[in-house]
């Protein structure tokens, strides 16, 4: 209790950066959660009471730089990319960013009134239906290849990084912190989750963009349809081989082994995702149908 009190007094002290003192513009309250990334707190914004996420990252846990108005940490940079062309509604929203001097950085953030992330999401509802799964997975292929086609590669898809709103069962990607400028030509590092990293990272440690986010993508949907990811050790992700210990549509299943194949190559891309015959009923879940999904889940709260 004193730690996380004492970091909520620490926001509140004088933090200045490219719009001037955080405090002119932000109110910090309680802690929502920490890790390897930083800490996040709610806030609220004072000139309209938007509530919004505070995320603080210090400079010593940063990855990887780059410079805007001096030198920031990437994900700063990739999300003001995309929040440049316009943002996606499946894609976290930065709403502004400060520098505390000698220590980091702060990034304010959008937050759903009613929220929580898709890892705690099926830890409670055990695993989800196919229906909703389809749903929430076509709306993250859908954000990255907005992602994607605006230069930005996530490196981090799992649960833990897809926040649900309870109310609407939308879905958002979040935590950019892995993230990096999209390239054709291989990268030699990886700052994601290793469970969720494919086999060329185990056996090489070079990977390329598409071929990386797809496999994640593979682990993903199992993770929903099954309530656990597929893979628990290195041996398991370089066999390939995932073993559905729930019953799963023929459809689903071929997709889930397309997007975790052995070889990069034979993965598809995200345009095939979407064209896969499991994905054809995505907009079907719509109104009423989805309001039944809605109302048979168990009760959440942020």
């Amino acid at each position: 209790m004193l730690e996380k009190r004492a970091a909520e007094l620490h926001l509140e002290a004088d933090v200045r950066g490219k719009n001037g003192e955080f405090a002119r513009g932000y109110s910090c309250g309680s802690l929502m959660g920490s890790g390897g990334f930083g800490s996040v707190f709610a806030g609220k914004r004072l000139c309209d009471g938007l509530q919004v996420a505070i995320k603080q990252i210090s400079s010593d846990r940063v990855q990887q730089w780059t410079r805007l108005v001096g030198p920031v940490p990437m994900e700063i940079a990739l999300l003001q990319r995309l929040s440049e062309v316009g943002g996606h509604s499946g894609v976290i929203r930065m709403l502004d960013w400060f520098k505390v001097e000698g220590q980091g950085f702060l990034l304010v953030l959008e937050r759903p009134q009613q929220c929580q992330d898709l890892f705690d999401f099926i830890t409670e509802a055990g695993v989800l239906s196919e229906r909703l799964a389809l749903r929430f997975f076509r709306r993250i292929v859908e954000a990255l290849r907005f992602v994607h086609a605006h230069g930005v590669v996530h490196r981090d898809i799992k649960d833990e990084n897809i926040v649900v709103d309870t109310r609407t069962l939308d879905v958002k990607i979040v935590d950019f912190g892995s993230g990096a400028l999209l390239k054709e030509t291989p990268y030699s590092e990886f700052e994601g989750t290793r469970v969720y990293s494919p086999p060329e990272w185990i056996l090489s440690q070079s990977y390329e963009a598409v071929s990386l986010t797809v496999w994640s993508l593979g682990v993903l949907l199992f993770d929903m349809v099954c309530g656990d990811i597929p893979f628990q050790c290195d041996q398991e992700i370089v066999q390939a081989m995932p073993l559905f210990t729930r019953r799963v549509s023929t459809e689903c299943q071929s997709l889930i082994r397309w997007c975790v194949s052995y070889r990069p190559e034979d993965r598809p891309t995200l345009e095939e995702i979407l064209a896969h015959p499991w994905m054809e009923g995505a907009e079907e879940e719509e109104g009423g149908d989805l309001q039944e999904e809605h109302d048979s889940l168990p009760s959440q709260s942020l």
